[in-house]
């Protein structure tokens, strides 16, 4: 350990942090606008400034090493001034649109101006002229927005493997942009979003469907129906002033009755269907030599991955649309069925802890006869502006349960919200399908947890099965390239495009912190350590399903409505 004189007052650090790492593990807070905890740093803000105290200088601290007998001080008039200049300097070439900004009050450049007291501007200049980039089915670009920080340009390298953006040009004319500065529709962007969680700005923000919903929810014409995902209702409780982790399942199936939804789902309804589909097809391809590796097709973020950069290994991507989409399409065929109602009058929304979800929406393989499987997408985000909209108050909500059939749900399709939760899901029905009996103990503790890649084998009857779970396509490229490499002992491979799966989607609300994400994690985890239907083959629901319409998992009818299949992509690069 090493002691060090900050302010006056000595605290210890561990040899090998950076002087932020010190800082901020004995509880002072420096600003800084470029660091991204547990990555390298960049020292591109300078916002982490302190000044050591024997020389006067100021010293980046999130790039120098903290030594033993530093003296240094944090919050000197020399760093204030410097901090604030930087500040003025960034607001200088920075929109004056805050009133009407989607960060507005979530805006760390916004928050930086208030701790500092930037009351006037002092640095006048030429404002730089941009134009909003709209070309993504996802996400908007606002180049004036930005403020060069680079955490877009590293999550995309380094955690996502996806390169979509980049620094180009040099000096005053450096811009964050992509290749050849087209749109970002022709880029290698997934749309996973991972760029709008650590933008400080709103240089990227996701592209609202919110103004759509708004409209068609007046329509007297139109029957508006909504699911939402598996991590929404453990996700949106601390955007509300509650206990993050907390589950409200209930209130939001109150809170959506009272907004005019006329049919409310629980897409975790549809990822036990999902299982259903998935399993067999995994048993399916076990038996009968198929292609394996599996490789699951939850996460449309990965589906586009794999078509862009491994599009040799798309026959391994499981043939089951993600649970949106196969609620979506029962929605609009045994629903509407049900209900006697034309697909053509039902307008399908859909709530989704990712940005990706809106591009998987529109596309070409996701319809039917014409008819769009599902209609607009709202993040995690956007559901909460709903809230707001109608004055919905959901301290005084009684939880109610969500519209039935397409309703219940076991904890297994609830799992889905976590990485490792499709997996442990689908292991379960496997399991019962090879065997004929259920597992003794249905926790798969190995595949659990927040590491980017877990890996397992596991004994189902006869047959070992390896499975293999990753988070954050940096990680799935890793052991992707294994496989083309001639790896067999995995026949099971679960993707997640966002760190942690679901839970950390890129349309989850902005500056989440580890700790948050832990907490939806274990209320997850506590969800089906506490139900009683653990497995997606014993949800009647499903059951009913398949004998009164579906007939059986890979089924002619099961094929035709829940299944599709993908093709090599090219993009600019």
């Amino acid at each position: 350990m090493l002691n060090l004189e900050v302010n006056n007052q000595i605290i210890q650090a561990k040899k090998g942090d950076t002087i932020l790492e010190a800082l901020n593990k004995n509880g002072i807070n420096v600003p800084t606008l470029c660091h991204i905890k547990g990555m390298l740093p960049s020292g591109a803000c300078r916002l982490c400034v302190i000044e050591q105290k024997e020389t006067g200088k100021l010293i980046p601290s999130c790039s120098y090493p903290a030594e033993e007998g530093m003296q240094i001080l944090t919050n000197s008039p020399k760093v204030n001034e410097a901090r604030k200049t930087i500040i003025e300097l960034l607001l200088a070439d920075h929109p004056d649109d805050c009133l009407f900004c989607v960060r507005n009050k979530n805006c760390e450049l916004q928050t930086l101006a208030e701790s500092y007291h930037v009351r006037e501007r002092r640095i006048r200049g030429k404002k730089s002229d941009y134009h909003l980039d709209l070309s993504s089915a996802s996400i908007v670009r606002d180049q004036a927005k930005c403020v060069l920080c680079g955490r877009c340009v590293r999550v995309c390298d380094e955690v996502m493997g996806v390169s979509a953006i980049d620094f180009v040009n040099r000096g005053s004319d450096v811009i964050v942009s992509t290749t050849f500065n087209k749109g970002l529709n022709t880029s290698s962007c997934v749309n996973c979003g991972q760029c709008i969680m650590v933008c400080p700005t709103a240089a990227l923000t996701e592209k609202s469907h919110f103004p759509e919903v708004i409209d068609v929810l007046a329509d007297p014409k139109k029957r508006v129906v909504v699911q939402y995902a598996p991590s929404i209702t453990v996700s949106i409780a601390e955007e509300v002033g509650m206990k993050p982790g907390k589950d409200i399942n209930g209130i939001i199936n109150a809170a959506l009755r009272k907004i005019g939804f006329e049919g409310i789902f629980d897409t975790s309804f549809s990822a036990d269907l999902t299982i259903m589909e998935e399993s067999a097809e995994l048993v399916d391809r076990v038996v009968n030599n198929g292609q394996l590796p599996m490789i699951t097709s939850c996460c449309p973020g990965w589906v586009k991955y794999a078509e862009e950069f491994f599009p040799d290994l798309i026959p391994n991507l499981s043939s089951c649309k993600s649970p949106q989409q196969m609620m979506g399409a029962i929605i609009k065929s045994y629903y509407a069925k049900v209900e006697k109602v034309k697909p053509e009058d039902i307008f399908s929304v859909s709530i989704m802890p990712c940005t990706a979800k809106k591009f998987e929406g529109q596309r070409e393989e996701m319809t039917q006869n014409g008819i769009s499987d599902v209609d607009a997408v709202l993040t995690t985000r956007e559901l909460v502006e709903l809230i707001k909209f109608y004055g919905i108050d959901l301290e005084k909500l009684e939880p109610e349960l969500a519209d039935s059939p397409l309703g219940m749900r076991s904890s297994a399709g609830k799992m889905f919200a976590n990485s490792g939760g499709v997996m442990e899901a689908a292991i379960r029905t496997a399991h019962k399908t090879i065997t004929g009996k259920e597992m003794v103990k249905f926790q798969v503790p190995a595949i659990r947890g927040t590491k980017g890649r877990k890996e397992t084998k596991l004994q189902i009857g006869d047959l070992e099965l390896g499975v293999a779970v990753v988070s954050g396509l940096a990680n799935a490229a890793e052991l992707l390239k294994e496989i083309q490499n001639g790896r067999k002992d995995i026949h099971f491979i679960e993707v997640m495009a966002c760190p942690g799966g679901c839970i950390a989607g890129g349309g989850q609300p902005i500056n989440t912190d580890e700790d948050a994400l832990k907490a939806r994690m274990r209320s997850i985890y506590k969800i089906d350590e506490n139900d009683s239907i653990k497995v997606s083959h014993k949800n009647t629901e499903i059951i009913e399903l398949y004998d009164n319409f579906l007939e059986k998992p890979l089924g002619h009818k099961s094929h035709e409505l829940l299944h599709t299949n993908y093709k090599e992509r090219d993009v600019l690069l």
